[in-house]
């Protein structure tokens, strides 16, 4: 294992630790505008051309095997966005942590090309 290699995983590990001792909340997930359609036969959303409700904002997450979808008010949507961006990366964060600590034991352990 390299020098290079222990100062990449110090500065992703420093990162992460910064990221979670800004004290501020971070969630998981992402958001989405979406337009709809409300299913009345006469409503203008099924006329020709269509035109669809919305836009909607709405916050999708996964807990466990079970994905949950809130629909968000615009004000709830500029409230939560910056804790939505610091969950990006946090995610971001763990898969490089991931990706050099598996690199260092390949390296270790002579696996790999």
């Amino acid at each position: 294992m390299s020098v290079r290699d222990d100062q990449r995983v110090a500065i992703a590990r420093r990162r992460l630790v910064d990221l979670l001792a800004e004290d501020e909340v971070i969630l998981p997930g992402g958001l989405v505008e979406r337009m709809t359609r409300c299913g009345k036969p006469n409503c203008r959303c099924n006329g020709e051309p269509p035109q669809l409700h919305g836009p909607y904002v709405q916050w999708g997450y996964s807990q466990g095997r079970e994905r949950i979808t809130r629909r968000l008010t615009a004000e709830q949507a500029e409230r939560y966005r910056p804790a939505i961006e610091r969950g990006h990366q946090f995610t971001e964060l763990l898969v490089e942590l991931d990706e050099l600590e598996i690199r260092r034991v390949e390296r270790a352990e002579g696996w790999g090309t």
